[in-house]
């Protein structure tokens, strides 16, 4: 049974339901099917349990949150972030919606025959967004900060 450690360092076990309760108030108001909350929380739930732990913090839960959202909507990524990150002025907002723009930048498909291939919808030109579910890099991005 995989656990995680909150703050107060009470240990409860793993919810998917969980993470999907916290992901959907991050996405109230915008344009996400429940079908994507629940395949979120299930690759968040693949990553927490690939690490091969027993138990876990949770702010390990909420780093592998990061990086499926931010590939879901940006916008409900910032409030989640908002919110994990403790952003505590407008400049925060900036700073990670310039990430975000860097991001998406650097995500894109080049011109050319490989474009047409993968379709506007394959950023990373395999099916699937470049970063997501690759909550190392979002620890490697907060380590920095």
């Amino acid at each position: 049974m995989l656990s995680v450690v909150k703050r107060s360092g009470v240990t409860e076990p793993f919810s998917r339901e969980k993470v999907v309760r916290g992901v959907a108030r991050a996405c109230q108001g915008r344009p996400v099917e429940e079908d994507a909350l629940q395949q979120l929380a299930h690759q968040v739930e693949d990553t927490v349990r690939s690490l091969g732990v027993s138990e876990l913090p949770s702010h390990e839960v909420g780093l592998a949150i990061l990086g499926p959202l931010r590939e879901l909507d940006e916008v409900a990524y910032l409030r989640f972030a908002s919110v994990y990150r403790a952003f505590s002025s407008v400049e925060d907002f900036e700073k990670e919606i310039a990430d975000l723009r860097s991001l998406r930048g650097a995500a894109r498909l080049p011109e050319g025959p490989e474009a047409a291939q993968g379709g506007p919808e394959s950023k990373a030109g395999n099916g699937q967004a470049a970063g997501s579910g690759d909550p190392e890099g979002v620890k490697a991005e907060k380590s920095s900060e």
